[in-house]
């Protein structure tokens, strides 16, 4: 079996900084990953959906990894999306993280196109074998029309580089599948953020965090709570949370969460279309779920000590 990277914990998907007239922050981009690294987050996830992929031309793409690199200075690793409409250009963009600095990348499916699933291994296959980093295979099918079922991820085993699971399909029993199928060739990532506890009990080391851009330190009490087996302690600190984790669960969850991080102060709200602000009552309803989280937001002295 292939060595495994030591990616364990919350590894934020990290959003991308725009200025007013939508142009590439690069500074507020690099405030907010220092400021993740700060609040003592385990990883980095940038260019990934919640970053805004597809809305980045492949120079911004480079500059942002570039940026995260810099801010993580080391001290977390720094994985890098990778989300093309051919398997030859995913490659040629893997190859540009590594040569940026990033220390994994996490490949989608080729996008656009419904693959069928050997057709989907082959895109995966064909990213992996062109680069020498550690790759996360990204299964969300609600997002992007492709299930990476546990039989496709199966027959990759044999693909060195591919070391890692991330899975936003919301159906926790993936993990025991692959399982069954694999043991543990694979280190497995939850994705969506209101099934963590559950997919940690089913074997998940590692999250990869929408809603931890507005609340790290208590996304990384969760994780580490769940991940000692200290469901009791978990469970009101998942209570309070999961009204937020709901929102990365929608279809706009990137607006979502930005505007959640821009009330923390963390962020921006501002994403480029065709991502569009939130109407006036969506908005109000996720600021009105942000007043109340704050008012009753939970101490976390002592948790995942």
């Amino acid at each position: 079996m292939p060595k495994l990277p030591d990616w364990r914990g919350v590894f934020p998907a990290v959003t991308t900084q725009f200025h007013a007239d939508l142009s590439l922050d690069v500074a507020g981009t690099h405030r907010v990953v220092q400021g993740l690294v700060r609040d003592g987050v385990d990883g980095l996830v940038v260019c990934g959906t919640v970053g805004e992929n597809t809305a980045l031309t492949l120079t911004e793409k480079q500059t942002v990894i570039e940026v995260a690199v810099d801010a993580a200075a080391g001290r977390v690793p720094v994985i890098a999306g990778v989300a093309e409409f051919t398997t030859a250009f995913a490659a040629d963009t893997a190859v540009m993280a590594k040569r940026c600095g990033a220390d994994g990348v996490m490949v989608m499916p080729a996008l656009v196109y419904s693959a069928k699933p050997h057709e989907t291994a082959a895109h995966f296959r064909g990213v992996a074998t062109a680069i020498d980093l550690p790759v996360m295979v990204y299964n969300n099918p609600p997002i992007y029309k492709n299930d990476v079922t546990p039989d496709i991820l199966a027959a990759l085993a044999d693909v060195e580089t591919i070391v890692a699971f991330k899975e936003s399909s919301g159906d926790g029993r993936r993990f025991t599948d692959l399982r069954n199928l694999v043991g543990d060739r694979f280190v497995l990532f939850a994705g969506l953020d209101d099934t963590v506890v559950e997919n940690v009990m089913l074997g998940a080391v590692g999250w990869v965090s929408g809603m931890s851009n507005a609340f790290p330190q208590e996304g990384a009490a969760l994780f580490r709570l769940a991940a000692s087996g200290r469901y009791a302690e978990a469970r009101p600190l998942y209570d309070w949370f999961m009204p937020l984790l709901h929102l990365d669960a929608r279809p706009d969850l990137v607006q979502c969460i930005k505007l959640c991080e821009a009330i923390m102060g963390r962020g921006s709200a501002l994403t480029r279309p065709p991502r569009l602000a939130l109407p006036e009552r969506e908005r109000a309803e996720v600021e009105a779920l942000m007043a109340a989280a704050l008012k009753t937001r939970p101490s976390l002295t002592g948790l995942a000590a």
